[in-house]
């Protein structure tokens, strides 16, 4: 029988619950165990598909195309275990269940209600995730804040889940903030002790407390809180600020979290084997004295969680060539012709990540010709490759009125439209190009001396494709088609060749990212940026 874990938050929101639970995740896989995560979000969205990212951060995409809450990038990157459509469920999509079964009359009658009706689908999806992954620990997030309207129900049903299973077969951890007061120089425990005992009074009694903090705590704060928090000494858990997230499962290691997670689910584990992820910490550290500069220019990014796996991505692959990253965050509608050097000019690279509507086209189109006609190593990534062709088609090759459909309806030179069964008519929610299709590598190309392979396989979420009525003309001007379907229906990548790194995709490359293990795509582009650097 699987052994579930159930990682809620109190006191203030963003403590990092996530993070809690990746790091625990990478720890038990270190220990031999399989492992599975999952998401509980309260929004009433279906997904975070439709949710603009300055509400939600980025939208994380699965294998199996299932568009989720950003925390699953932080388990995909610390587990390094590929999640699907079963690891985030929102109210909205259990509501959407619920009455989708009262419609096709399966609840015989019975008056639906939140209690047993919503709980019950909450509980069968908890449950999916040990029987589609056979993981021995299943560990579940909370979103939002104890006290939060919108948790109640999710919060009753892992308390039903808890007894339906035994206690000795789930586990609480409770992350909780111990704020700091300068005036008085020390920590308090009181606002910790309130989250537990609201938490209590929802009948979870958490067996462990994980104290978010920003610096090292006195010992009689771990004593208070185990003491009025009814937990054993050895349960209260600090959870430092550390230099780089990576470290956290080292961090959180040094109070014994595996070993004493392992120890209240009477699992018997062999001491966790982290020497790897000791090295990658220690390659990160010693990668902070050498910098390049790499230019992300978007249109979100007075929220930088809007690129989080972008940004992890570019850290990965510096960590790799042994240089820090510093990314210098550039909003595409501040991008001008006549100061376009001054914005752009000392930059080792340049990245246009993805995103929809028009708002700051302009200043994308631009930086993309900046960087055609001054070498600087360019990845675009879904927008981003079709900014690169569009660029290439106005100022290479002569189509001067070529667009996008997204951005001019009226426009007759469509060189990116609507794909195949899309249109302004449909949904919006679920009915993009979702998930991870195949994509077949020209040869003697940069995508083939990134990948070093015939056939790759990326995760797109995306409404508009290359035209391949273009095809022949763009490409009798130098743009390279070095990626396609292997049905050859669907240009997926694009690039000039004779350039040390100028590459469009229209996949999301990102979210295949890890720490220890860059995407090939994102260590080529770091690794030609670092070369430019040097020049």
């Amino acid at each position: 029988m699987a052994k579930y874990i159930f990682v809620t938050g109190g006191v203030v929101s963003g403590l990092g619950k996530g993070i809690t639970a990746a790091s625990l995740g990478r720890l038990l896989k270190a220990r031999g165990l399989k492992v599975a995560a999952q998401k509980l979000d309260p929004y009433i969205n279906v997904d975070p598909g439709t949710m603009s990212p300055y509400q939600h951060g980025e939208v994380y995409v699965t294998e199996d195309g299932a568009e989720t809450d950003l925390d699953l990038g932080h388990y995909e990157r610390f587990i390094d275990e590929d999640l699907n459509k079963y690891s985030n469920l929102t109210t909205g999509k259990v509501y959407w269940n619920v009455l989708n079964k009262e419609r096709r009359g399966e609840y015989l009658g019975s008056t639906v209600q939140v209690i047993p009706h919503i709980t019950d689908e909450i509980k069968e999806f908890v449950y999916s995730v040990a029987r589609k992954t056979d993981a021995d620990v299943v560990i579940t997030e909370i979103g939002g804040t104890i006290g939060d309207i919108e948790s109640q129900p999710f919060i009753e049903a892992v308390r039903q889940i808890s007894l339906e299973i035994g206690r000795e077969n789930s586990l609480f951890i409770h992350v909780t903030l111990v704020p700091y007061l300068s005036g008085s120089e020390e920590h308090k425990s009181k606002p910790t002790q309130h989250s537990v005992k609201e938490l209590q009074g929802m009948g979870i009694h958490p067996d462990l407390i994980v104290l978010r903090c920003d610096r090292p705590l006195e010992e009689s704060i771990f004593r208070k809180i185990a003491l009025f928090c009814n937990v054993k000494p050895d349960c209260v858990i600090e959870n430092l600020t550390v230099p780089n997230l990576y470290e956290a499962p080292l961090m959180l290691e040094k109070s014994r979290f595996s070993e004493v997670v392992c120890r209240e689910l009477g699992l018997e584990t062999p001491e966790p084997d982290l020497a790897e992820w000791r090295r990658m910490c220690d390659r990160i550290a010693g990668a902070r004295t050498h910098h390049i500069t790499i230019g992300l220019v978007g249109k979100y990014v007075g929220l930088h969680d809007a690129y989080l796996s972008v940004a992890e991505a570019l850290h990965h692959a510096g960590y790799a060539h042994d240089v820090h990253v510093d990314i210098r965050w550039i909003d595409s509608e501040t991008i001008r012709e006549d100061s376009i050097e001054e914005t752009l000019g000392d930059l080792d690279g340049i990245i246009v990540p993805g995103g929809f509507g028009s708002r700051g086209i302009a200043g994308m189109i631009l930086t993309a010709q900046y960087a055609r006609e001054h070498r600087v190593p360019y990845f675009g990534i879904c927008l981003g490759m079709q900014i690169a062709v569009i660029e290439f088609a106005r100022n290479v090759a002569g189509i001067a009125d070529a667009d996008s459909g997204e951005f001019n309806e009226q426009c007759r030179s469509k060189v990116i439209d609507f794909m195949p069964g899309q249109s302004d008519d449909i949904d919006k929610g679920g009915t993009l190009r979702l998930g991870a299709y195949p994509c077949v590598i020209r040869p003697g190309t940069t995508m083939e001396r990134c990948y070093q392979a015939k056939e790759i396989s990326e995760r797109h979420r995306h409404r508009y494709e290359f035209m391949n009525e273009y095809m022949d003309r763009l490409a009798a001007c130098g743009l390279t088609f070095s990626g396609i379907s292997p049905d050859g229906k669907l240009v997926e990548t694009v690039e000039l060749s004779d350039h040390d790194f100028f590459v469009g995709v229209q996949y999301h490359p990102e979210f295949k990212s890890r720490p220890n293990r860059p995407h090939p795509l994102f260590f080529g582009f770091i690794g030609a940026a670092k070369v430019y650097a040097g020049k």
